[in-house]
């Protein structure tokens, strides 16, 4: 339960709050980019497997779907979590402690039970109106920072909200 809390946390990135795009890393063939924010993930109660869960805090997130990192903070700036991951392993430090995992996919799933659509979070995160089954996203206010993503279907409903500051 405590890493499904930390998880959550993190996985908040992946689910809403402020964030500031900065620029592309042209260092890397593949773009990498850098935001800053905050963010609030919710993940709606399966009766009788897990209860709700909420998070809301400040977070920057590195990279992109192949290769990257995530740290989570509380409002106040104390560090909560800090995710990282390459296309073979994701780590998940919190509290002193660190879990691995054999992918990004894995460590949101174990956290979160339910599936978050890692790639296409990034393209949303660039204005682009990724389809995912069981996923809606709502990039209508994108141009001001502003992205909402839905799930809904045969899994637990979740909720991301990230607002991007120029």
């Amino acid at each position: 339960m405590k890493i499904a809390t930390t998880v959550l946390l993190v996985a908040m990135i992946f689910i809403a709050g402020c964030a500031t795009s900065i620029s592309p890393d042209t260092q890397n063939s593949s773009e990498r980019w850098l935001w800053h924010g905050r963010l609030a993930v919710k993940v709606a109660a399966d009766p009788g497997r897990s209860p709700a869960r909420h998070f809301a805090g400040e977070f920057s997130l590195s990279g992109n779907a192949t290769t990257g990192r995530l740290d989570l903070y509380t409002p106040l700036g104390i560090t909560v979590a800090s995710l990282s991951w390459t296309p073979s392993l994701a780590l998940l430090r919190s509290q002193g402690d660190v879990h691995s995992f054999g992918s990004l996919d894995a460590l949101v799933r174990q956290t979160l039970g339910t599936e978050v659509p890692v790639t296409a979070l990034f393209g949303w995160l660039a204005g682009e109106s990724t389809d995912v089954a069981g996923w809606s996203v709502d990039l209508s206010e994108q141009s001001s920072g502003r992205i909402v993503a839905r799930q809904t279907g045969p899994h637990e409903a979740a909720e991301i909200r990230l607002i991007i500051e120029p």
